[in-house]
């Protein structure tokens, strides 16, 4: 019987040791179930060559050399990856719709003794419910966000809220983004699907009778979209904000940005970037100080040319309740951990 989802959530609890994608490399690239791994039985070279002798030629061939495809990257995969496992093994077997791939792939895995069942309608159904929980449902979650001036730590601190035992969704993490014109970290975004599911899985861990946390962002992270049921979540919500003096958000800025300072060439393409924004003469002075080392100058300039003139702007008209406004005057590893605590104490009350 094949495996029945009717929820994201239910995914988890369903007791599969193994979620298998025998979709090609490329659908697997661009968003997958979380914690799949990929045994394409088809790679993409060899899912156009099929496809084109499908329409092309004739479809009865072309399952004739698609199935003797599968049969031997099946084979391969099994004596590759699964020589391993016992008897008792129970994956979970999905390609793009629960036909032909993982269907034959299922029944050689079961034909060796294996508990390997399909997931009905494959991926389509996996991205349907996706669509339905960010596009079409509320969420059933009381979103805080939390606010501040660029520098204020705002991502360390959910890491700390979470260590404390808060609730947090750490939306640049799953998007791979910093935010800002400085934003790209090691590794390109995900797919904007691949977000989805990884935004999906982490709203299905929260226990939603208590109050997550998001860092307040615009619409958009880097090149990915915040899904609307979510974003109208957070456009709505109350929020907690940081505040820190020039001087401590530039130390803090310094060091979070140290592997981009280190790549000058890369760093000085983006500063250039803001040229138009803040003009010849202001970037020419940033490109002097990054070239002479001095970082933390550099980052106390952009942010009183740059970031908060920006933030000034997004926030304009932002009528939403405060919480709280936590001030320190520090933002080392000792004073992340205090403005976390009072933190969690504010969502806990």
């Amino acid at each position: 019987m094949p495996f029945t989802l009717t929820e994201t959530g239910a995914l988890a609890g369903a007791g599969f040791d193994t979620i298998i994608d025998v979709r090609s490399p490329s659908e697997y690239a661009e968003d997958h179930l979380p914690g799949a791994i990929s045994l394409p039985v088809l790679s993409d070279a060899e899912r156009a060559e099929v496809g084109t002798i499908y329409v092309q030629d004739s479809p009865f061939r072309a399952r004739k050399i698609g199935a003797a495809k599968v049969a031997r990257n099946a084979a391969r995969h099994i004596e590759d990856s699964l020589m391993g496992f016992d008897g008792g093994w129970r994956p979970l077997v999905y390609c793009w719709r629960g036909g032909q791939r993982s269907g034959a792939f299922t029944s050689i895995l079961q034909q060796i003794g294996w508990r390997a069942e399909v997931l009905q309608g494959g991926y389509r159904t996996w991205r349907r419910l996706v669509v339905k929980t960010l596009y079409e449902e509320a969420l059933p979650l009381r979103v805080l966000r939390l606010d501040g001036f660029t520098g204020t730590a705002k991502t360390a601190l959910l890491a700390e809220v979470a260590a404390q035992g808060g609730q947090v969704i750490d939306l640049e993490g799953l998007a791979n983004h910093r935010g800002s014109i400085l934003g790209d970290v090691e590794g390109d975004q995900p797919a904007q699907k691949g977000f989805e599911s990884a935004l999906v899985a982490a709203l299905d861990r929260l226990d939603p009778s208590r109050p997550v946390l998001v860092e307040a962002e615009s619409a958009r992270i880097g090149r990915l979209r915040i899904p609307p049921q979510l974003w109208v979540a957070m456009r709505d919500s109350a929020r907690i904000v940081i505040e820190a003096p020039i001087a401590a958000r530039a130390e803090f800025l310094a060091e979070a940005y140290a592997d981009l300072a280190a790549d000058t060439s890369a760093l000085t393409e983006r500063l250039n970037k803001l040229r138009t924004l803040a003009g010849h003469e202001t970037v020419d002075g940033w490109l002097t100080l990054l070239g002479e080392g001095r970082l933390v100058d550099l980052s106390a300039s952009l942010v009183e040319r740059h970031y908060d003139p920006a933030y000034a702007r997004l926030r304009k008209g932002d009528e939403s309740p405060v919480l709280a406004r936590l001030q320190s005057d520090r933002l080392d590893p000792a004073a992340l951990k205090s403005l976390a605590t009072r933190i969690c104490d504010t969502l806990d009350a």
